[in-house]
Protein backbone atom coordinates (compact mmCIF):
# COMPACT_ATOMS: atom_id res chain seq x y z
CA UNK A 1 0.00 0.00 0.00
CA UNK A 2 3.22 2.31 0.76
CA UNK A 3 4.03 1.86 -2.63
CA UNK A 4 1.16 3.36 -4.58
CA UNK A 5 0.64 5.98 -1.76
CA UNK A 6 1.04 9.03 -4.08
CA UNK A 7 -1.12 7.19 -6.82
CA UNK A 8 -3.93 7.17 -4.12
CA UNK A 9 -3.33 10.57 -3.06
CA UNK A 10 -2.89 11.70 -6.95
CA UNK A 11 -6.37 9.71 -7.59
CA UNK A 12 -8.08 11.19 -4.69
CA UNK A 13 -7.26 14.75 -5.35
CA UNK A 14 -8.41 14.26 -9.10
CA UNK A 15 -12.19 12.77 -7.82
CA UNK A 16 -12.11 15.72 -5.31
CA UNK A 17 -11.07 18.15 -7.02
CA UNK A 18 -14.08 17.16 -10.07
CA UNK A 19 -16.53 16.93 -7.52
CA UNK A 20 -16.05 20.32 -5.86
CA UNK A 21 -15.55 21.94 -9.54
CA UNK A 22 -19.36 20.49 -10.21
CA UNK A 23 -20.71 21.26 -7.11
CA UNK A 24 -19.46 24.36 -6.91
CA UNK A 25 -20.56 25.05 -10.23
CA UNK A 26 -24.12 23.48 -10.25
CA UNK A 27 -25.42 23.96 -6.24
CA UNK A 28 -24.00 27.29 -5.11
CA UNK A 29 -24.64 31.09 -5.49
CA UNK A 30 -21.20 31.57 -7.00
CA UNK A 31 -22.01 28.69 -9.95
CA UNK A 32 -24.68 30.34 -10.45
CA UNK A 33 -23.14 33.38 -12.28
CA UNK A 34 -21.30 31.19 -14.09
CA UNK A 35 -21.85 31.02 -18.21
CA UNK A 36 -23.38 28.28 -18.33
CA UNK A 37 -26.36 29.58 -15.69
CA UNK A 38 -26.31 32.75 -17.75
CA UNK A 39 -26.95 30.79 -20.59
CA UNK A 40 -29.98 28.98 -19.14
CA UNK A 41 -31.81 31.84 -18.65
CA UNK A 42 -31.55 32.48 -22.18
CA UNK A 43 -33.39 29.06 -22.87
CA UNK A 44 -36.70 30.68 -21.41
CA UNK A 45 -36.20 33.72 -23.02
CA UNK A 46 -36.16 31.48 -26.42
CA UNK A 47 -39.32 29.70 -25.58
CA UNK A 48 -41.11 32.79 -24.31
CA UNK A 49 -40.54 34.86 -27.70
CA UNK A 50 -40.98 31.31 -29.66
CA UNK A 51 -44.88 31.39 -28.00
CA UNK A 52 -44.89 34.68 -29.83
CA UNK A 53 -44.29 33.47 -33.28
CA UNK A 54 -46.34 31.59 -35.57
CA UNK A 55 -43.72 30.76 -37.98
CA UNK A 56 -41.57 28.21 -35.91
CA UNK A 57 -39.57 26.23 -38.59
CA UNK A 58 -36.20 28.06 -37.36
CA UNK A 59 -36.73 27.15 -33.70
CA UNK A 60 -36.96 23.33 -34.75
CA UNK A 61 -33.81 23.74 -37.04
CA UNK A 62 -32.12 25.57 -33.82
CA UNK A 63 -33.19 22.04 -32.04
CA UNK A 64 -32.20 19.68 -34.40
CA UNK A 65 -28.92 20.86 -34.44
CA UNK A 66 -28.65 20.76 -30.81
CA UNK A 67 -29.63 17.32 -31.21
CA UNK A 68 -27.30 16.55 -33.96
CA UNK A 69 -24.24 18.06 -31.70
CA UNK A 70 -25.17 15.74 -28.69
CA UNK A 71 -25.30 12.22 -30.80
CA UNK A 72 -22.17 13.22 -32.13
CA UNK A 73 -20.52 13.27 -28.52
CA UNK A 74 -22.23 10.07 -27.21
CA UNK A 75 -20.71 8.60 -30.22
CA UNK A 76 -17.91 9.68 -29.84
CA UNK A 77 -17.37 8.69 -25.81
CA UNK A 78 -18.62 5.00 -27.18
CA UNK A 79 -15.46 5.42 -29.69
CA UNK A 80 -13.41 6.65 -26.07
CA UNK A 81 -14.56 3.72 -24.54
CA UNK A 82 -13.36 1.45 -27.10
CA UNK A 83 -9.92 2.56 -27.01
CA UNK A 84 -9.60 2.45 -23.57
CA UNK A 85 -10.68 -1.25 -23.58
CA UNK A 86 -8.12 -1.75 -26.64
CA UNK A 87 -5.48 -0.39 -23.76
CA UNK A 88 -6.61 -2.27 -21.33
CA UNK A 89 -6.06 -5.50 -23.33
CA UNK A 90 -2.57 -4.55 -24.54
CA UNK A 91 -1.41 -3.75 -21.40
CA UNK A 92 1.97 -5.86 -22.15
CA UNK A 93 2.59 -3.71 -25.28
CA UNK A 94 2.24 -0.76 -23.70
CA UNK A 95 4.54 -1.30 -20.70
CA UNK A 96 6.98 -2.67 -23.41
CA UNK A 97 6.81 0.38 -25.21
CA UNK A 98 7.06 2.29 -21.78
CA UNK A 99 10.20 0.31 -20.69
CA UNK A 100 11.87 1.31 -23.87
CA UNK A 101 11.76 5.28 -22.30
CA UNK A 102 14.69 6.82 -21.39
CA UNK A 103 13.04 7.40 -17.98
CA UNK A 104 11.50 4.37 -16.16
CA UNK A 105 7.43 4.96 -16.32
CA UNK A 106 6.77 1.64 -16.30
CA UNK A 107 3.51 0.55 -13.49
CA UNK A 108 3.02 -2.88 -12.61
CA UNK A 109 0.55 -4.79 -14.98
CA UNK A 110 -1.84 -4.83 -12.52
CA UNK A 111 -1.69 -0.42 -11.87
CA UNK A 112 -1.72 -0.23 -15.81
CA UNK A 113 -5.46 -2.17 -16.05
CA UNK A 114 -6.30 -0.08 -12.91
CA UNK A 115 -5.88 3.11 -14.57
CA UNK A 116 -7.47 1.41 -17.66
CA UNK A 117 -10.53 1.00 -16.06
CA UNK A 118 -11.12 4.04 -14.37
CA UNK A 119 -10.28 6.46 -17.85
CA UNK A 120 -13.17 3.60 -19.77
CA UNK A 121 -15.64 4.11 -16.71
CA UNK A 122 -14.77 8.41 -17.01
CA UNK A 123 -16.25 7.34 -21.00
CA UNK A 124 -18.82 5.20 -19.57
CA UNK A 125 -20.02 8.23 -17.51
CA UNK A 126 -19.82 10.62 -20.29
CA UNK A 127 -22.01 8.15 -22.29
CA UNK A 128 -24.52 7.95 -20.25
CA UNK A 129 -24.91 11.91 -19.51
CA UNK A 130 -24.89 12.42 -23.45
CA UNK A 131 -27.44 9.69 -24.22
CA UNK A 132 -29.96 11.17 -21.83
CA UNK A 133 -29.29 14.89 -22.90
CA UNK A 134 -29.95 13.53 -26.19
CA UNK A 135 -32.96 11.78 -24.98
CA UNK A 136 -34.26 15.22 -23.17
CA UNK A 137 -33.52 16.92 -26.11
CA UNK A 138 -35.99 14.85 -28.16
CA UNK A 139 -39.00 15.43 -25.43
CA UNK A 140 -37.96 19.33 -25.70
CA UNK A 141 -38.56 18.67 -29.71
CA UNK A 142 -42.16 17.34 -28.48
CA UNK A 143 -43.06 19.97 -26.31
CA UNK A 144 -42.00 22.18 -28.91
CA UNK A 145 -43.72 20.89 -31.38
CA UNK A 146 -46.75 21.24 -28.80
CA UNK A 147 -45.89 24.85 -28.19
CA UNK A 148 -49.63 26.71 -28.33
CA UNK A 149 -50.49 28.93 -30.68
CA UNK A 150 -49.45 33.09 -30.35
CA UNK A 151 -52.79 33.55 -29.75
CA UNK A 152 -52.96 31.68 -26.58
CA UNK A 153 -49.86 33.31 -25.59
CA UNK A 154 -51.53 34.66 -22.70
CA UNK A 155 -53.70 31.64 -21.08
CA UNK A 156 -52.70 29.82 -18.60
CA UNK A 157 -51.88 26.89 -20.26
CA UNK A 158 -49.56 28.69 -22.50
CA UNK A 159 -47.65 30.07 -19.22
CA UNK A 160 -47.46 26.40 -17.83
CA UNK A 161 -46.30 24.70 -20.96
CA UNK A 162 -43.13 27.76 -21.47
CA UNK A 163 -42.13 26.65 -17.84
CA UNK A 164 -42.14 23.15 -18.61
CA UNK A 165 -40.45 23.02 -21.66
CA UNK A 166 -37.76 25.75 -19.98
CA UNK A 167 -36.95 23.05 -16.73
CA UNK A 168 -37.16 19.96 -19.24
CA UNK A 169 -34.52 22.21 -21.35
CA UNK A 170 -32.60 23.22 -18.52
CA UNK A 171 -31.89 19.76 -17.35
CA UNK A 172 -30.84 18.75 -21.03
CA UNK A 173 -28.50 21.30 -20.63
CA UNK A 174 -27.40 20.43 -17.65
CA UNK A 175 -26.38 16.76 -18.72
CA UNK A 176 -24.85 17.78 -21.54
CA UNK A 177 -22.26 20.13 -19.42
CA UNK A 178 -21.79 16.90 -17.15
CA UNK A 179 -20.59 14.84 -20.26
CA UNK A 180 -18.77 17.61 -21.63
CA UNK A 181 -16.95 18.36 -18.22
CA UNK A 182 -16.07 14.28 -18.35
CA UNK A 183 -14.26 14.27 -21.66
CA UNK A 184 -12.26 17.57 -19.98
CA UNK A 185 -11.56 15.87 -16.92
CA UNK A 186 -10.60 12.50 -18.80
CA UNK A 187 -8.19 14.70 -20.57
CA UNK A 188 -6.20 15.05 -17.23
CA UNK A 189 -6.54 11.94 -15.83
CA UNK A 190 -4.52 10.80 -18.80
CA UNK A 191 -1.57 12.49 -17.07
CA UNK A 192 -1.59 9.31 -14.65
CA UNK A 193 -0.31 7.37 -17.54
CA UNK A 194 2.88 9.13 -17.05
CA UNK A 195 2.85 9.47 -12.96
CA UNK A 196 0.80 10.19 -10.24
CA UNK A 197 2.60 13.94 -9.98
CA UNK A 198 1.87 14.51 -13.65
CA UNK A 199 -1.82 13.83 -12.64
CA UNK A 200 -1.77 16.12 -9.93
CA UNK A 201 -0.65 18.69 -12.43
CA UNK A 202 -2.77 17.53 -15.15
CA UNK A 203 -6.29 18.01 -12.64
CA UNK A 204 -4.74 21.36 -11.55
CA UNK A 205 -4.96 23.16 -15.25
CA UNK A 206 -8.16 21.36 -16.27
CA UNK A 207 -9.76 22.85 -13.22
CA UNK A 208 -7.98 26.15 -14.41
CA UNK A 209 -9.05 26.21 -17.77
CA UNK A 210 -12.39 25.25 -17.33
CA UNK A 211 -12.81 27.47 -14.69
CA UNK A 212 -11.73 29.76 -16.12
CA UNK A 213 -13.99 29.66 -19.26
CA UNK A 214 -16.96 29.50 -16.85
CA UNK A 215 -15.92 32.65 -15.48
CA UNK A 216 -13.33 34.47 -17.20
CA UNK A 217 -14.00 34.23 -20.95
CA UNK A 218 -14.80 36.22 -23.47
CA UNK A 219 -18.33 34.70 -24.12
CA UNK A 220 -18.52 35.31 -19.98
CA UNK A 221 -18.08 38.78 -20.05
CA UNK A 222 -20.31 39.34 -23.64
CA UNK A 223 -23.24 37.14 -21.93
CA UNK A 224 -22.87 39.74 -18.83
CA UNK A 225 -23.48 42.62 -20.87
Amino acid sequence: MRAYLVDILAVAFFILEWSVYAVTLEHTKYGRDSLSARMHAYREVWIRRMLDRQARMVDMQIMASLQNGTAFFASTSLLAIGGALALLRSTRDALAVLSELPIDLSPTPALWEIKCVGLTLIFVYAFFKFAWAYRLFNYVAILLGAMPPAEARDTPEAEAHVIRTTRLFEAAGRHFNRGQRAFFFALGYLGWFVSPWVLFVTTALVVIVTWRRQFASNAWRAMGK
